[in-house]
Order: structure tokens, then sequence, then C-alpha cells
């Protein structure tokens, strides 16, 4: 058992939660689309190679996002890993995974 940690601008919550669902994340016994979701500000000042989704290159951006937290079964950890990062509007998403004892 895993559990994936994430980080989502507003704008695509939804979006990034269904993926990780249709992957099989967010499986709690006999209970399915399982997460906690919390509201936050985010910040980040992307270099100047970068091509942020939000914000400008060389300039510090704060904004809403939300912390998203789901157990995910091993057998579904690679392909919810592959969802997150197909789903999430980021250059390079903020995330990580880790493992669980059950």
């Amino acid at each position: 058992m895993y559990f994936i940690y994430c980080y989502v601008p507003e704008s695509h919550l939804e979006l990034v939660k269904q993926a990780l669902f249709d992957a099989g994340a967010g499986q709690l016994g006999n209970y399915n689309q399982c997460c906690w979701q919390t509201e936050g500000t985010g910040q980040f000042c992307p270099d100047q190679p970068a091509k942020p989704f939000i914000g400008n290159a060389g300039e510090l951006t704060t904004l809403t996002e939300y912390k998203i937290e789901l157990a995910c079964h091993a057998d579904y950890i690679d392909a919810a890993r592959d969802a997150l990062l197909r789903a999430h509007p980021y250059e390079t998403p903020a995330y990580s995974i880790h493992s669980i004892n059950t």
C-alpha cells in the first residue's frame, strides 16, 4: 500500500483527482474515490529556462493550491503516478509517494 501526496492548482483539482481515481488510486476496502484535500497557499519562482503554467520566469508566484492525499494499492501505483503526471498542468509537479504498512 502507498500514499500519494500532490499539490494542484484549484483549476485542475477535479481533473487530477479523477485521473488518479481512474488509474485505481483512492480505493479503501469497499469504498472508492477516497481522498483528503486541504487548501493552502503555494509559492514558487521559476528559473529562466522554465515554461510555467502560472506566473513568469524569474518572478515569485503565490497562489491557492490544494494538497491531495490518497491511498493506492501497489498494483496501481505506476498507473496512478503516470496519470498524475499526465493530468497535472505544471511543468514539474510537486508530489511524493510513500510506502506504508497496513
